[in-house]
């Protein structure tokens, strides 16, 4: 949903880039293309003026004019404003002292509030609670079915003594469901009501007689991110009309403008406090201001992507792997190879996971094009083998493959291409293992790559300079040149405004490129 504002702020940002000292002009036209870019990403103008003043004042203050630079100052300036317009810090649900903590979900109708109920159940049971689903939506067709289907794919109970469809009180089931609560010991109530399409008196009283019945812990407003400025108007109803105290974004996964997300926490003053970014009941977690902001800018998400792996891969399994990895190349086998690569599918999309990377926006393209049935032909094709063939892939000649081949339901070409890239990984595997850093990126933090760059350093810094000062002024100058040279090859067509290589003539290294296939 952000891409285009992101990519937008890095094409903005790159003119800062090497420079050592900031103008007012440069501030003034840096500004005016940041104006643009969230206009453009459908940001409400008041935000947008509140925004850009606050980046302007900053900018043109002693924390730039004083830095060492001051380029990536205003870029630091700006990641602290984003922060701010998308809420500050995370918002964390409120619990009753005396369970049942009761929710309460309001929204307009295809906001997507009943799976977000089974993924908020499903988000609450992983948290140790034991949630209730309460079906107070007894208008709309199927209402009550469906939130009963994805109560049961996630694994939580649901209240529906109501077939909905127009028959029922939904004031009364709420009122009920609190009581049923209480006697089976549910410690959280979400309460699904009613949409409609637009705004509507009826709505709006059928909600705050709701309200009014259970008494809510957290009204919790659902906005569909897709709709635009839309939903801050909406937002701004319900806020009068009923009241809420936090924000859930559903559809972030969407490819509309994302101005709602920018623009629904300033406008309304109540935090976005959850959001969802799929179909999946998985897809869903609290909503932290800085890590989005980290997103919008090209830096990545490191910290949602290792809080998943926790969640996701087993420490232990991990360990051993490592372990074995670093004996040597031969000890990783093709059942480690495809228990690693089932336990990375857990965690998701691989196009999800790459893009939390940081740097990894300028590659996108490549990212998006990536074919997710290949890790399922892969596995395929690994388990016709025969547990020897696993381990030792060596032995798998032209009639081996061809039976292997007929197993998986893929050509002989497959399973030597699959032989020969799994070498391949194995060995840089192994490389990062033993810390020699991934082949063809080096200096990235944690790839083990820096040893190299700082053992040049170290003999550069040891070379002696001519003691001729006419020769010695000229390898200065020569010198000079060199990094001017580099300078303008980084800023030039492609280049990322954090360092990192880009554009269209950048592609991924050749050893990643077989390691993913």
């Amino acid at each position: 949903m952000f891409d285009t504002l992101s990519d937008r702020l890095a094409d903005t940002f790159k003119s800062l880039r090497g420079k050592g000292r900031l103008t007012e002009a440069d501030v003034d036209a840096t500004a005016r293309e940041i104006r643009i870019a969230l206009l453009e990403a459908d940001v409400a103008l008041p935000v947008v003026r509140a925004f850009i003043a606050n980046v302007k004042q900053r900018a043109l203050g002693a924390e730039v004019s004083k830095a060492l630079n001051p380029g990536q100052q205003v870029i630091k300036i700006v990641d602290q404003e984003l922060v701010q317009i998308l809420g500050g810090e995370t918002r964390r649900l409120r619990f009753a002292k005396q369970p049942p903590t009761v929710i309460m979900l309001a929204g307009l109708q295809g906001a997507g509030k009943t799976t977000l109920a089974g993924k908020l159940g499903q988000w609450l049971k992983k948290q140790g609670h034991t949630p209730l689903l309460v079906a107070c939506d007894l208008q709309r067709p199927n209402a009550v079915n469906q939130l009963s289907v994805v109560a049961e794919r996630a694994g939580v109970a649901v209240f529906a003594p109501e077939p909905g469809n127009g028959v029922g009180d939904p004031v009364k089931v709420a009122q009920d469901s609190i009581a049923y609560a209480r006697t089976q010991q549910y410690d959280v109530v979400v309460v699904d009501t009613a949409g409609r399409l637009g705004i509507d008196q009826e709505m709006m009283r059928q909600a705050a007689d709701i309200r009014d019945a259970v008494r809510p812990d957290e009204i919790l407003f659902v906005v569909d991110a897709m709709i635009g400025q839309d939903a801050v108007n909406t937002a701004e109803a319900f806020r009068d009309g009923v009241g809420f105290d936090g924000v859930v974004l559903s559809k972030l996964d969407g490819d509309a403008r994302g101005g709602a997300a920018l623009s629904i926490a300033h406008v309304t003053g109540k935090q976005i406090m959850f959001a969802s970014n799929g179909e999946k009941l998985d897809d869903f977690d609290a909503f932290h201001p800085d890590r989005m902001a980290s997103r919008i800018l090209g830096m990545g998400d490191m910290l949602t992507l290792i809080e998943q792996a926790e969640q996701t891969l087993d420490r232990a399994e991990a360990e051993k792997m490592a372990a074995k990895l670093a004996k040597g190349p031969k000890e990783f086998t093709l059942d480690d190879f495809l228990s690693q690569m089932e336990q990375v599918r857990k965690m998701g999309s691989l196009s999800k996971i790459l893009g939390m990377l940081p740097g990894m926006g300028q590659i996108r393209d490549q990212i998006n094009s990536l074919d997710e049935r290949d890790v399922d032909r892969t596995a395929a094709i690994i388990k016709s083998m025969t547990p020897g063939e696993r381990a030792d892939p060596h032995i798998i000649n032209g009639s081996r493959r061809a039976r292997i081949a007929r197993g998986s339901g893929v050509e002989v070409s497959a399973v030597k291409n699959l032989v020969e890239r799994f070498f391949e990984a194995r060995k840089m595997m192994s490389r990062m293992a033993q810390g020699g850093g991934m082949p063809g990126m080096p200096g990235m933090p944690g790839m083990g790559g820096a040893g190299k760059q700082k053992k040049q350093q170290k003999q550069a810094k040891g070379r002696r300079q001519s003691g001729n000062p006419l020769k010695r002024k000229a390898e200065e100058e020569a010198a000079a040149a060199r990094r001017e040279q580099q300078q303008n090859a980084a800023d030039g067509e492609g280049g990322s405004p954090f360092g990192l290589p880009g554009g269209k003539d950048f592609e991924l290294p050749d050893d990643f490129k077989k390691f993913m296939g």
